[in-house]
């Protein structure tokens, strides 16, 4: 195109002195509207031909975009942009809501304040995400940076490495924080690993600033790469910690400000490998970094100053918060053997007998002469402490989806469970699981409700000579199912927002009871040991902690539905709740208490055809709500939906039965049982592990060993050296070994094996140290949770050792030259 060969010219005349606004005319170029993924390729196909073509370009495109972006701060790009911030949510929102009366003065010197002046459209994060990722990878690939201009990448290159040094240290905090160490008292035993990765990224990053002269401003190519296989391994350890320390949540709880935490030590690992990656001689990875770099500085360039975003961002975590903790004891929804839909439809029948006399009850109410909000607590009574009673005899209540059939869809599309065809179709699969549960939940409640709601009235009437209800309240009843003359539907699907509402609440409340430990609360409450035998209060804490979240979810959701009508009635909206079991009671006593001369065919078809909408509408919005919030914690895109939803309708069109019936091969899946509970692992429960002592003290953190699953990852790799060396340190003649025997590298031709031993001043004397000899260096194994004994002496680091390790420091001999002020952007 020639405009673009007309901007290119000028840009490569302007390379020296970088000016925002030509950059700015080549992005308005390229630029094109959200719905023209062709044209947006095309015009990029077009950027990357006229640079081929014209190598001067490309070369005064990559000296333009180095020196415009060297007059900015780069560290605060690389560790916090696209890095969830600690602020709390009601600060960010204070400031934004600020922003919008009294604007935030832009920071001159901030890359993000450039990128959103160059990319200004609302629409710009969007028509980019269309660009193929083989074009992003040409493009970027042309981009090479001449001799004359390495003193603009020796600066980049300063940036980048004083960054992982920034990120190594806030990983070391984060994960040795009170917080996360109270939550996991056993990560004092892997604390070594966040230490060891500073260490391992102090070194690396001294040994890449000696071995490329970045002090000097130059950037030499070396005999030897700086080999980052240490760093790569000890970030990937403090992976696996993070990881192990998710899998126990469900035993620990977690809260808001935790799930933060875990949250930005995955993204600041995530970052500190990216940043590592840019600056290794893998051209393939260092493009990709490049690429992924540039795509969040557009995101967060674009959303900064966005209230919705915050709030999308914060409910992302509320979303994880619920999921990551699933109910333990709680109700399950999901069943996908014989056994389990008949279990489930037991504990349906039992619900809809309760609810048969809980609906008899509510129209009983209706006869008090009670003010609106007396009204609403009786309503409010009625409804909750009817669930939960059905919660105690183990019963169940159709349509409700708690959190763990939220956690049960977020295992599915789990990081570690495939390829995403393959999670969505499990997904799939696992729906029509869950529907087909809810089905038979449905029919359980009401083949028993109708029934019995019938018998009432009908013994009512023999007791007492009269109908329950009158014609007029019989008539009102079924008018309220009428789906064509009524608001049963909207109302049915007010019903099932509650319905998912009370899911995330007990959810909510199952993470509180295990993160308070609220059993072992009870078990020293002083009145209670007063008031109760030392066996009843035992039963009570651990019955309150096993189902506090199941009590509120039942009881709120019942409040949820007595006090809906009232507060309609006093701010004169039109809003009532139907749900599928009251409704089926209700039809039962309108047709048995309503007149002979009103009652008709059309009237009754139309009544349980009310009645079936009715709890398909609970159905769906409760369902797909929650659904939404399991894909939400796992940041599953949207688009991903339709290809799940036609997964769904395509199994409906050629295995319509089991939607109904359950499969004559049950689905199994990685994390959920037949029943629908979920499978924990526990990587620190191991059998024949010996547990370690409980008075061991950290003195001394020696290397950490390579885990086997690290070996796994990084075996393929022919440059990754999985050994981690060290110079001057003393040579030993014997292997490592683990608990059990093994060889811990995994190889059995080592004869050395060297060893560096950080010392750190605890503050303890000697004497003081009663569990094992602080002279042993005890590492703990990862694999048998065991602790293995080394038998090499720990020896302390000598004076000659100390002056060796700072001349391979590559201390800075030359100041660095202060970057020159950016240009002011236009307004």
């Amino acid at each position: 195109m020639p405009d673009i060969k007309h901007i290119l010219q000028q840009i490569t005349a302007l390379s020296d002195i970088p000016d925002p606004s030509v950059l700015k005319r080549l992005i308005d170029e390229l630029r094109v509207t959200e719905k023209a993924p062709v044209l947006a390729n095309e015009k990029v196909q077009a950027l990357i031909d006229t640079l081929h073509q014209h190598p001067e370009y490309a070369d005064g495109l990559t000296s333009f975009v180095l020196k415009l972006i060297i007059q900015y701060r780069q560290i605060a790009l690389y560790t916090d942009t696209g890095i969830m911030s600690d602020e709390s949510f009601f600060s960010s929102l204070r400031r934004l809501i600020g922003h919008r009366f009294l604007p935030l003065l832009p920071q001159d010197d901030s890359v993000v304040d450039l990128v959103g002046y160059l990319f200004d459209h609302a629409s710009d994060e969007r028509w980019l995400a269309n660009i193929e990722k083989d074009k992003w990878n040409k493009l970027v690939e042309l981009l090479k940076v001449e001799d004359n201009h390495l003193h603009l990448v020796a600066t980049a290159k300063n940036s980048i490495l004083n960054a992982i040094i920034i990120l190594s240290y806030r990983i070391s905090g984060i994960g040795l924080h009170p917080d996360l160490m109270e939550s996991y008292p056993q990560i004092l035993n892997y604390s070594a690993s966040f230490v060891a990765q500073n260490q391992e990224a102090v070194l690396f990053v001294n040994q890449y600033r000696q071995a490329h002269e970045l002090d000097t401003l130059t950037d030499v190519t070396p005999d030897h790469e700086v080999d980052a296989a240490p760093l790569l391994v000890m970030l990937e350890q403090c992976e696996d910690i993070v990881a192990t320390v998710r899998k126990r949540i469900y035993k620990t709880g977690i809260s808001i400000r935790l799930t933060n935490m875990m949250l930005r030590l995955d993204q600041s690992l995530q970052r500190m490998r990216i940043l590592t990656e840019l600056v290794t001689d893998d051209d393939h990875k260092r493009d990709c970094a490049i690429i992924e770099l540039v795509q969040t500085l557009i995101t967060t360039a674009q959303r900064r100053y966005s209230i919705g975003y915050l709030i999308d961002n914060n409910t992302k975590l509320l979303s994880r918060k619920v999921t990551d903790n699933a109910s333990r004891v709680g109700e399950h929804y999901i069943s996908t053997d014989e056994a389990g839909y008949r279990k489930m439809f037991k504990k349906a029948s039992i619900g809809g007998l309760v609810i048969a006399f809980m609906a008899t009850i509510k129209i009983l109410a209706y006869h008090l002469a009670l003010a609106p909000m007396g009204k609403a607590f009786i309503n409010s009574m009625i409804y909750g402490l009817g669930f939960v009673f059905i919660h105690i005899i183990h019963g169940t209540v159709a349509t409700k989806q708690p959190a763990m059939t939220a956690a049960a869809i977020a295992s599915t599309i789990s990081d570690g469970s495939g390829k995403k065809s393959h999670q969505l179709t499990k997904l799939s699969e696992l729906v029509v699981d869950i529907l087909r549960t809810q089905f038979i939940a449905i029919m359980g409640n009401v083949m028993v409700a109708i029934p019995v709601a019938l018998m009432i009235s009908f013994a009512w009437l023999q007791y007492n000579g009269v109908p329950m209800v009158d014609d007029t309240k019989a008539a009102s009843l079924l008018h309220d199912l009428d789906p064509f003359r009524s608001l049963a539907l909207p109302h049915a699907a007010i019903a099932g927002v509650y319905l998912f509402l009370a899911g995330l609440i007990a959810g909510y409340y199952d993470n509180l009871a295990v993160y308070n430990r609220i059993g072992a609360r009870i078990h020293r409450h002083w009145l209670l040991q007063r008031l109760l035998p030392k066996s009843w209060l035992q039963r009570l804490g651990v019955f309150v902690e096993a189902n506090l979240g199941a009590i509120m979810g039942n009881f709120l959701f019942g409040v949820f539905l007595g006090s809906t009508a009232t507060i309609g009635y006093l701010f004169g909206l039109p809003i009532d709740i139907r749900h599928i079991a009251f409704a089926s009671a209700n039809l039962a006593h309108g047709l048995f208490n309503l007149s002979t001369s009103e009652l008709s065919w059309s009237l009754i078809l139309v009544s349980i055809l009310g009645v079936a909408l009715i709890g398909i509408v609970n159905l769906m919005v409760s369902f797909s709500l929650a659904l939404f919030v399991a894909l939400r914690s796992k940041e599953v895109r949207f688009f991903e939906w339709g290809r799940l939803t036609r997964l769904i309708f395509g199994h409906a069109i050629s295995h319509p039965s089991d939607f109904f019936w359950p499969r004559q091969k049950p689905m199994k899946y990685a994390r959920i049982d037949s029943r629908g509970h979920m499978i924990f692992d526990d990587s620190s429960i191991h059998q024949g592990a010996a547990p370690l002592p409980n008075n061991y003290v950290v003195r001394r953190l020696s290397d950490v060993k390579i885990s086997p699953e690290s070996i796994q990852a990084h075996a393929k790799s022919e440059k990754a050296n999985l050994d981690i060396h060290y110079d001057n340190q003393p040579k030993s003649s014997e292997t490592s070994f683990d608990a059990s025997g093994v060889n811990y590298e995994g190889r059995a031709t080592h004869t050395s094996v060297p060893k560096r031993v950080i010392d750190l001043d605890d503050g303890l004397n000697d004497e003081e140290l009663n569990s094992q000899p602080y002279s042993d260096n005890i590492q703990y194994d990862k694999t048998s949770k065991t602790p293995a004994t080394s038998s090499d002496n720990i020896s302390d680091s000598t004076a000659g050792n100390k002056e060796a390790d700072s001349k391979t420091t590559g201390e800075a001999k030359n100041p660095l030259p202060k970057p020159k002020k950016p240009p002011k952007l236009p307004n």
